[in-house]
């Protein structure tokens, strides 16, 4: 996987930002203005420039103040990747701090109604210290992407990198034809 997607790993999406949620990947006023098209949106805007076939999803955190909003955009993104030819991979969040899991929750219900995968990275992370947050219980602990390194593999950013990796291999195995 990390061959067959060379280049991907150390970008930053055009549909990522800080303190991006769900709706703001539809907002064009976040767009990059240097690389979109007038009044292009930024997940229109990363899928054309990058073409990709997997896109991670992984929102939700900065949701928790538009609960209402959050199920109705994340089908937008699903359908609108589904038309642009992208096979949208979504992820749940490590947090809880809407307080019931109802992001979470929602996330893995529109992944089975939509039949695309979902990497569960809330449970992946419950075992590592703190759940792998930081002290402000949003944020991730961070460690290096040394995966054979017990130590690194103690912090939330090297396990879903990790995770990541061992998803798209999954799909990719099971949706590209065999030679």
């Amino acid at each position: 996987m990390i061959d067959a997607f060379q280049g991907s790993y150390g970008r930053t999406s055009l549909a990522a930002k800080s303190g991006f949620n769900a709706s703001s990947v539809f907002a064009s006023l976040w767009s990059d203005r240097a690389q979109s098209q007038p009044e292009e949106f930024p997940l229109a805007c990363e899928y054309r420039i990058q073409r990709p076939s997997f896109a991670f999803i992984m929102l939700g955190s900065n949701d928790v103040y538009h609960l209402d909003a959050f199920e109705t955009q994340m089908r937008k993104i699903i359908e609108f990747s589904i038309e642009q030819g992208v096979v949208p991979i979504l992820s749940t969040k490590a947090d809880n701090m809407e307080g019931d899991g109802a992001i979470n929750a929602t996330l893995a219900r529109l992944s089975l109604e939509y039949d695309i995968p979902l990497l569960n990275y809330w449970k992946a992370v419950q075992p590592l210290p703190d759940h792998g947050l930081q002290e402000d219980g949003v944020h991730l602990t961070w460690g290096a992407n040394q995966f054979d390194d017990e130590y690194a593999m103690q912090s939330a950013w090297a396990v879903r990198n990790l995770l990541s990796l061992q998803i798209l291999d999954l799909v990719w195995k099971n949706i590209t034809p065999s030679p």
